[in-house]
C-alpha cells in the first residue's frame, strides 16, 4: 500500500465541494472511468463500467443499494431507473447532494432515492440493511479501509453482496520512480492511500466477506485520461481552476501522472465483489 500522509478529511471534501463543476465540464454525470471494449464514445464507455458492475454485483430488481461516494448520483439514479432499486447514496460534498437529489426529482426517482451528506466511514446504518453496497471510486478516499469493509459486513443482509470499483497500487512498486508516480496520484486526487488488489482481498475477507469475482480493467479504462488531459488542454478550464485555488490546479496537472501510472502498470484499476455468507 502506498500512503500520503498530507492528505486530510477537510480536503477531500474541499476538493470535490469546488472540483464537483470540473468533473461535469470534463466529463460528464459519472464521475468514474469510462470501460471501453471498442471505439466507443466517452458517455457510452462510462455508462458500460456501471453496467457492467451492476452485472457482476448481480442487482436486481427492487433491491435496497447503499451508494457510497455516489458523487452526482449518477449511478444511483440509474439504479433507481433502470432497476427499480431503492438506493441512499452518500458524499462528503453538500454541491453533490444537492446536485444528485435535484436530478433525482428531474428524472423522476425522488421517491426512491435519498443522498446524505456525510462521511463513509462514521456512517450509522442499522445492521442488515441493505442487499448490495456499491463503491465506484471512493475508497481510495477513506483512511481506514479495513474497518469499512467491516462496516460493510455489518450493513449487508445475509446473501448480498458489495461491489467495488478501485484505483490500486501495483504489485511491488520496489522501483522507485514507480512508488513515486503512485505516491504524486495520491496527492494530486487527495487519496490518503492507494492499496493493492492483494490489499483489498486481505481486507474483504478479514471482515468475513467471500470474493468471489476480480477484474483488471487497467487497459480498457486508461483511456479515459488522455481524453480529460486533452480537453483540459483545448478547453480553458485550467485557466478556470486557477481562479479556485492552487490544490484544484493540481489534480488537473496531475492528468498526465495518473496516466503514466497505468500505462507502466505502477497503478491498477480494479473491480470486486465479495459475498457476505448466508449464515
Amino acid at each position: 500500500m502506498i500512503s500520503c500522509p498530507t492528505v486530510e478529511k477537510s480536503s477531500i471534501r474541499s476538493h470535490y465541494e469546488l472540483s464537483t463543476l470540473f468533473y461535469w465540464l470534463l466529463w460528464g454525470r459519472h464521475i468514474h472511468h469510462g470501460l471501453w471494449h471498442g471505439d466507443e464514445t466517452p458517455a457510452v464507455a462510462a455508462q458500460q463500467l456501471t453496467d457492467t458492475l451492476c452485472e457482476l454485483a448481480q442487482i436486481e430488481r427492487g433491491q435496497s443499494v447503499l451508494d457510497v461516494g455516489c458523487g452526482m448520483g449518477g449511478s444511483s439514479i440509474h439504479l433507481a431507473r433502470q432497476l427499480g432499486c431503492a438506493v441512499t447514496g452518500v458524499t462528503l460534498s453538500q454541491v453533490q447532494r444537492t446536485w444528485a437529489s435535484t436530478t433525482a426529482r428531474w428524472r423522476g426517482v425522488a421517491g426512491s432515492t435519498r443522498f446524505l451528506r456525510q462521511d463513509a466511514e462514521t456512517l450509522q446504518i442499522p445492521e442488515r440493511t441493505f442487499d448490495r453496497v456499491w463503491s465506484i471510486e471512493c475508497t481510495e478516499h477513506l483512511f481506514d479501509k479495513p474497518e469499512f469493509f467491516r462496516n460493510v459486513a455489518r450493513w449487508l443482509k445475509p446473501g448480498g453482496r458489495v461491489a467495488i470499483c478501485a484505483w490500486l497500487a501495483g504489485d511491488g512498486l520496489e522501483d522507485e520512480d514507480q512508488a513515486q508516480l503512485v505516491y504524486d496520484v495520491c496527492e494530486g486526487f487527495v487519496c490518503p492511500s492507494l492499496g493493492s488488489f492483494d490489499d483489498y482481498r486481505g481486507w474483504m475477507e478479514e471482515a468475513g466477506l467471500q470474493v468471489e469475482t476480480t477484474r483488471d480493467w487497467t487497459d480498457q479504462v486508461a483511456q479515459t485520461w488522455e481524453i480529460c488531459r486533452d480537453r483540459v488542454a483545448r478547453s480553458k478550464v485550467r485557466w478556470l481552476a486557477r481562479l479556485v485555488d492552487q490544490e484544484t490546479v493540481l489534480f488537473l496537472d496531475r492528468f498526465d501522472t495518473i496516466l503514466e501510472a497505468y500505462r507502466t502498470y505502477a497503478m491498477r484499476y480494479g473491480c470486486l465483489v465479495a459475498t457476505k455468507p448466508r449464515s
